[in-house]
């Protein structure tokens, strides 16, 4: 029978039918979105440790921005932590991974010992990346909250080593593939495959 043939209720059913199957096409192509948790301070917010932001500028980033890929969070911020605030770093002979295991700290210029609230800040990324399907995580690199390839070194005199953050190794650890703001080449590489494999 020609759809205009149609009883009127039969009609709205197939359209509600109709409706229906376009809204869970929606959810699927919105779900099937590799989404990425950033650090706030590249996108433009300023809530770095002096007040300031760290903008990232790549033609990527508007792209992903426009296709809701992007989930902005900083986790001092998160924790409670104000703006500006004393630099911290991660205390010498220390991981990011063993101030989550409760044996390293992070602490402030002034000495105070802000552990807690970096652990609570990861916490939060953690959990706001799992809420929202965070699969990868592009943060600034050197923090001692963010920094996946380099942090200092504890000393406050501007000396790197390698290692990450709280909230990369703990990101890490949950299987979230982390980037640096130097790395965003990198990371349109790994989007590009994921998004391939998509059904």
């Amino acid at each position: 029978m020609h759809s205009c043939c149609l009883s009127p209720s039969r009609r709205c059913c197939s359209a509600d039918a109709f409706a229906l199957e376009r809204f869970r096409s929606a959810v699927y192509q919105r779900a099937m979105t590799a989404k990425i948790l950033v650090s706030a301070c590249l996108m433009g917010h300023a809530v770095r440790y002096d007040g300031a932001a760290k903008p990232l500028c790549h033609p990527a980033i508007e792209r992903w921005r426009a296709e809701g890929r992007l989930v902005t969070l900083c986790p001092e911020m998160s924790a409670g932590m104000p703006v500006p605030r004393p630099p911290a770093e991660i205390e010498a002979g220390s991981t990011g991974a063993s101030v989550l295991s409760g044996v390293g700290r992070v602490l402030e210029k002034t000495g105070s010992d802000v552990t807690e609230a970096f652990r609570h800040g990861a916490e939060n990324a953690l959990a706001l990346a799992r809420a929202t399907n965070c699969r990868f995580a592009l943060l600034i690199d050197g923090s001692p909250s963010c920094g996946s390839s380099f942090v200092y070194d504890g000393s406050f005199n501007g000396e790197r080593v390698r290692g990450e953050g709280v909230t990369a190794a703990l990101l890490r650890r949950n299987g979230i593939e982390v980037f640096s703001d130097r790395e965003v080449e990198r990371l349109v590489e790994r989007l590009a495959g994921e998004d391939e494999a998509a059904p």
